[in-house]
């Protein structure tokens, strides 16, 4: 059996992207989105999650690149003087490692995050986090920990081959990061499974800021091994203004396209590869 599990990332950060996830429920194969918890359009997210019943709801644990959830000054070492966290990944890794990050306020801010969306009463089918943060040695542990006191039985692993097909690495920088990533996955899977969690079995999408397009969408999907593939996707409405208010020169629409793609729609049909979302895997 083959199920593809498309997934939007960043759910709730801003309202056009939420619009994506409404128009790839209704015209394409999205059926799984997680929430960030901190983001601008936390509330429409909450809408749209619970007129939806179909769409699979995790949780986007957030540590760089976005707004925590509590206040600042409880959390000084997240933070930058203006109360966001760390603007992207590097940044966050390297204070980690030289212990700048203090785990003690990371643990309160994750917990708080995840006590943000249960009180929505919407149930948690998973849990990733921004920019692949939960992979790291030690935070791991808490994650997990933290998911099993809540009852969230599956994980993302975002265990993207070094040099996928689809990918264009066009650094030395992107290869580092990427073998990284795969290193740090296969540690987390490891922990993951011996505590019982579950977890797709393939993981796909662009790692390094590259979009899934329809073409690449519906490569993987004919490449498909057996089991779940997820893929990760950030589908968006209107470039101009996400990249502006993201700083992220991400193509959001032509992953929205992707996802609605007829092309894409047929091919699943025709290889009767099953749409679903994290809580098939429980």
């Amino acid at each position: 059996m083959k199920q593809i599990i498309v997934n939007a990332d960043d759910f709730g950060r801003h309202r056009l992207m939420n619009a994506a996830v409404e128009e790839g429920l209704h015209a394409g194969c999205l059926r799984s989105a997680t929430i960030m918890p901190g983001g601008a359009a936390f509330a429409d997210a909450v809408r749209i999650a619970k007129e939806h019943p179909e769409l699979g709801v995790g949780i986007h644990l957030t540590m760089v690149n976005g707004n925590p959830v509590l206040p600042p000054e409880q959390i000084p070492s997240l933070v930058t003087p203006e109360g966001l966290f760390w603007p992207e990944h590097t940044t966050f890794v390297k204070k980690y490692f030289l212990g700048q990050i203090k785990m003690r306020e990371l643990k309160m801010e994750l917990t708080a995050q995840l006590r943000k969306v249960q009180d929505t009463g919407i149930k948690i089918s998973h849990v990733d986090s921004h920019q692949h943060m939960h992979t790291l040695p030690g935070i791991i542990d808490f994650v997990l920990q933290l998911a099993a006191e809540a009852g969230i039985k599956a994980i993302r692993i975002p265990g993207t081959p070094i040099k996928a097909e689809e990918a264009e690495l066009n650094s030395v920088g992107q290869l580092i990061g990427r073998a990284g990533l795969a290193t740090l996955a296969k540690m987390a899977a490891l922990k993951a499974k011996h505590k019982g969690f579950v977890m797709p079995d393939h993981f796909a999408g662009l790692v390094a800021g590259g979009a899934v397009d329809a073409a690449t969408l519906r490569h993987i999907c004919l490449s498909m091994p057996e089991g779940t593939t997820e893929v990760m996707m950030h589908p968006g409405v209107d470039n101009k203004t996400l990249s502006k208010e993201t700083q992220w020169e991400h193509d959001y629409e032509a992953e929205l396209h992707a996802i609605v793609s007829p092309e894409v729609m047929l091919v699943l049909q025709e290889r009767k590869i099953k749409i679903g979302n994290f809580n098939s895997l429980v």
